[in-house]
This record gives C-alpha cells, sequence and structure tokens, in this order.
C-alpha cells in the first residue's frame, strides 16, 4: 500500500499548492511540467512491454489483447461515456464538477489500475511513484480553479486503489506468472499511449483500450478448461 499512500499524499499536497495559487499555474511550468511527464510515462511504458516480450509464451497475444480490448470499448463507446460524465458536472456546482472530473481522472486510468496490482504482487511501486507524480500536477491545475475541495479525492482513490490492492493479494495464488506477463505486456502499451496523449502527439481513445487488459485473463481461464 506504499505507493497508494504516496498517491494519495501527492494529491493532498498539489491539492493544497494549487488552492494557495488561486490564480491558477503559469501556463509554461504546467506545459513544462506535463512535457516532462508525458515523456517519463512512455518510456515506463516501453520498458515495461519491452523488460516482459521476451518472457512471453504467447508472442502475439498482446496484439489480439489489444485488437479485441479496442474492439469491446469501442462497442461500449468508453471514452464517449467517460466524457459525458465530465460534461455532466457542469450543470451542477462549480466543486461538484471539479470532484466529479478529478475522480475519474485519477481513478479511471491504466496507471492507477495496473499500479495497485504491481505493488500488490511483486511490491513494485514504480507505476504507483509515476502515478502520483502526474496526479500531484493534475490536482494543483484543478485545485487553482476549483480550491481546496479537490482533496476530498484522495479519501476516494485510497478506497479505489487499496480495493484493487486487496483483490490482486487474494487473487494471487490464482495468477500464474506467464499470465501477469501477458497482462504487462498489454498494460506498458496502455502506458505508452497515455503519454502520447500527455504530450499531445495524437488522440489515442485510451478508455476504449482498457478492456484489453481483460483479454490475457480470459485466455489463460479458456485454456485451463482445455487441460
Amino acid at each position: 500500500m506504499l505507493g497508494t499512500f504516496f498517491n494519495v499524499l501527492m494529491i493532498m499536497i498539489g491539492s493544497t499548492v494549487g488552492s494557495v495559487f488561486k490564480k491558477g499555474i503559469p501556463d509554461k511550468a504546467n506545459h513544462a511540467l506535463m512535457t516532462a511527464m508525458g515523456l517519463a510515462v512512455m518510456m515506463l511504458g516501453i520498458n515495461t512491454s519491452v523488460q516482459k516480450m521476451p518472457h512471453s509464451q504467447y508472442p502475439v497475444l498482446f496484439i489480439a489483447s489489444m485488437a479485441l480490448g479496442a474492439l469491446i470499448g469501442s462497442l461500449l463507446d468508453l471514452d464517449d461515456r467517460f466524457n459525458r460524465l465530465l460534461a455532466r458536472g457542469k450543470g451542477g456546482s462549480q466543486l461538484g464538477q471539479g470532484l466529479s472530473t478529478a475522480i475519474l481522472l485519477f481513478c479511471i486510468g491504466t496507471l492507477s489500475i495496473v499500479g495497485p496490482m504491481e505493488a500488490a504482487l511483486h511490491q513494485d511501486y514504480t507505476f504507483l511513484f509515476t502515478n502520483g507524480t502526474l496526479d500531484l500536477i493534475t490536482s494543483m491545475v484543478l485545485a487553482s480553479t476549483f480550491d481546496i475541495g479537490i482533496i476530498l479525492t484522495a479519501p476516494v482513490l485510497l478506497c479505489w486503489q487499496g480495493s484493487l490492492y486487496l483483490l490482486a493479494k487474494l487473487l494471487q495464488g490464482a495468477i500464474s506468472t506467464p499470465l501477469l506477463t501477458e497482462i504487462s505486456i498489454v498494460g506498458g502499451v496502455l502506458i505508452f499511449a497515455s503519454g502520447v496523449n500527455i504530450l499531445g502527439l495524437a488522440k489515442i481513445k485510451t478508455l476504449n483500450l482498457l478492456p484489453a487488459l481483460l483479454i490475457p485473463p480470459l485466455f489463460f481461464l479458456g485454456m485451463s478448461w482445455f487441460h
């Protein structure tokens, strides 16, 4: 849970700092920080996938996972549903809009989903430390607009990532090393895509790709039925 506590702390610090500088974070500083984070996230994604690929027992599984995941995500219209949820807050109070936006941004992302799993299964906090740094910047920007109330998203994130952490711990005996390898490869690709979005190099609907993380477990479950 160390990585999650770090992530929560970063949101609390970012919200506090952002509320102090209510006039907003300078555009140049914000752009520089997001560029640095975008590059870091891209390299993290590349490193994760490249390290795991030589150990894959099914080299084309990640390609099939990405294709099927994208198809499922597009049919479910996950990205547009997410954007509509963000837009819905505009009709409510300013704080309500800020909180709904922050909760979705902090919780629904590859790093925030894969991070607790990696921490639980491998004691690897890299994803959560990276996510915490990104959330520090994001919470600063949001709090500079919506004030200190953004700090209320911290306990929500704690519950979200804590639940994923505990779930991964409970299922640890049922999760094999080959399965984790395939999930990590897909997760690395999705993290790279997130970095591309942060840098503004392309508009990738990463939420539509999230179902790709479910394909390797389903594949291994199907394989087990034939053995």
